[in-house]
């Protein structure tokens, strides 16, 4: 970001990237005015056909253009239309005061030979350079979401930004990890304010201190590296008081999940949340390896087929390939899907092997495939499900408005499971902290029926341990 003039309003010259990435940015830059230069209106003419989300995008953008200049003559427009708030609905916190303006006439662009030919990117720069001259009285910024674009403007001494509005955190750093380790000094301090009991075999403690102020619902709370003290906040009946009940330990070969063990603690927590019907909604960040699918997988199918709390497994993720695209798949929806699950089958090869021979192995086999379906993200607007355990794999890679409509097709008795690694996104203009996965991390932490953790340790192999590390 670059270092504004405190004393000067801007004008905010928007790239047509920053449109099709978030169309509400129109009503997000509070009391500084936007202008929108000609060609980004035909850009964004030329990319409103398709059912893509850049395509719905960049029609929502038209709408509210087209609601803003509602009953505006020539003589309005020229002077600047106010940014209405109650054009976009919900979801705006500060109404905006600024206006909007549009480029109503020819402006005298002047680059350098560097910088030939009329590419849309040139034409932007060129606009925001003529503006500098003719709106003295407003500092002129660029935002866009193409970094070689910012790079040009730099070069030319033209001030630019990208758009960080839709920004969860400043750093993924601070992402809410939902484990706290209790300091060694912890129970000496607290001695006095512990209450403890039992209830149905589970054993509760009650916790008082200035810092559980800092604690979340369904939070995981550990003590010691050997599995001394770990617990999951259940309650906060204030600010500076917890309820938290020990949890499971599923590295016990006698607590296994469908034949799987925990292997650290973090995936300790992970079953117990997993495996806990009253967290609709898990989700578990981590690197290769970690082993988010086999304990998501394994936590599905003991419910679903032990303990019959849900109807099937759905299983998803995002059709993003990490080379080049092969071209169209033949066959059903659950066919073309296949390619992209090789995740689940690997995983299924491992929560399939019974002791006997290969009877016994193919009854299995088509037991459990019975009750997996998968599922393409394309067909799931509109929909409803009742009684699923439904699996998101590679959820970084969706935007914060995809993941919204994906989390509400929830209906009762259902439970979602978001896997992800916000580390490894492929999809454009999207990051660590504007990536959908991150963005549903940081809103769902005070929900006291969702739970999160990021899984550390990677358990896959020495070799692919060492490869993460160090490649």
């Amino acid at each position: 970001m670059i270092r504004r003039k405190n004393d000067k309003p801007c004008l905010f010259v928007l790239d047509t990237n920053v449109l099709m990435h978030d169309p509400t940015c129109l009503f997000r830059f509070q009391e500084h005015d936007i202008f929108i230069p000609m060609v980004v209106l035909e850009e964004l003419d030329r990319a409103k056909k398709g059912v893509s989300e850049v395509a719905r995008n960049v029609r929502q953008a038209s709408r509210f253009f087209d609601q803003l200049m509602c009953h505006a003559d020539k003589s309005e427009i020229d002077a600047g239309l106010p940014l209405a708030p109650a054009s976009v609905g919900g979801g705006i916190t500060h109404p905006p005061t600024g206006r909007l303006f549009f480029q109503t006439e020819p402006l005298e662009i002047h680059l350098p030979d560097s910088l030939p030919g009329a590419t849309p990117d040139n034409t932007i720069l060129g606009i925001a350079q003529s503006l500098r001259t003719k709106r003295t009285d407003r500092q002129v910024i660029i935002v866009s979401k193409d970094i070689n674009l910012r790079i040009k403007a730099a070069v030319l001494g033209i001030p630019a930004e990208d758009y960080s509005n839709d920004q969860v955190l400043e750093d993924a750093d601070l992402l809410y990890t939902g484990l706290e380790i209790l300091t060694p000094d912890f129970w000496e301090h607290h001695a006095r304010a512990i209450e403890s009991w039992q209830e149905q075999g589970r054993t509760f403690y009650r916790i008082s201190g200035p810092e559980i102020v800092g604690w979340y619902s369904a939070q995981c709370i550990a003590y010691g590296e050997e599995g001394e003290f770990e617990a999951m906040v259940r309650d906060k009946p204030s600010p500076t008081e917890a309820i938290v009940e020990l949890v499971e330990n599923y590295r016990l070969p006698r607590h296994s999940v469908w034949g799987i063990n925990a292997r650290n603690r973090e995936q300790n927590f992970a079953l117990n949340m997993l495996m806990n019907p009253e967290l609709d909604f898990v989700t578990l960040l981590g690197g290769a390896g970690t082993g988010k699918t086999l304990l998501a997988l394994a936590a599905g199918l003991a419910q679903v087929l032990e303990r019959n709390l849900y109807r099937e497994i759905i299983m998803t993720r995002v059709t993003v390939p990490v080379g080049e695209d092969i071209g169209f798949l033949p066959g059903t929806e659950e066919e073309k899907m296949t390619p992209w699950m090789g995740a689940l089958m690997d995983n299924l090869e491992v929560l399939t092997r019974p002791e006997g021979g290969d009877w016994e192995r193919a009854a299995t086999n088509d037991l459990v495939r019975n009750r997996i379906r998968i599922s393409s993200l394309n067909f799931m607007r509109g929909r409803t499900f009742l009684n699923k355990y439904i699996i998101l794999d590679e959820a970084q890679n969706l935007t914060p408005k995809q993941m919204k409509t994906l989390i509400t097709r929830a209906g009762p008795g259902t439970k979602f499971v978001c896997l992800g690694n916000i580390s490894q996104i492929d999809t454009p203009y999207l990051t660590e902290t504007t990536s959908g996965l991150t963005y549903v991390v940081d809103r769902f932490k005070h929900w006291p029926h969702s739970g999160h953790i990021t899984l550390i340790r990677g358990e896959r192999s020495r070799l692919a341990d060492f490869a993460s590390q160090e490649l």
